[in-house]
């Protein structure tokens, strides 16, 4: 059973995620295994040549991988994270997903896929997280 008992529990504890949320990261669903958020594309996520910063899907990853692996174990923080981009978004909303790949006694694995609102992959990520 996770740690957060209902969506709305779990927003308010992540309203204390400032860089995240004020960049616009929400969450959309979790459960026992897995976490959706997204953020909706403004022009304060562009970089020079007018396209998304990579920083974005990265936050939004980090930002999903928090969701699920603090859901269940907390505290739990990143260890090692690692990206692959896989296309530049073409619509208006990126979307994460997390699951769950592993838990361990001291360890998480979660593997985060980043889709734009038409349906392009965007990001593959996998993340390690150390429970404290």
């Amino acid at each position: 059973m996770g740690n957060f008992k209902s969506l709305e529990e779990l927003r308010e504890f992540f309203k204390k995620d400032k860089y995240a949320t004020n960049s616009g990261m929400v969450v959309d669903d979790f459960g026992e295994d897995y976490s959706v958020c997204s953020v909706v594309l403004n022009d304060n996520h562009k970089n020079g040549y007018g396209g998304v910063m990579g920083g974005v899907m990265f936050t939004l990853a980090d930002f999903a991988f928090a969701v699920l692996s603090n859901n269940v174990h907390q505290p739990t923080v990143a260890q090692q994270m690692s990206i692959n981009f896989l296309s530049a978004p073409k619509g208006t909303k990126l979307i994460a997903t997390a699951k769950l790949k592993k838990t361990g006694k001291s360890s998480t694995i979660v593997n985060i896929d980043i889709v734009d609102d038409l349906g392009r992959d965007i990001a593959q990520v996998v993340g390690t997280g150390f429970k404290l």
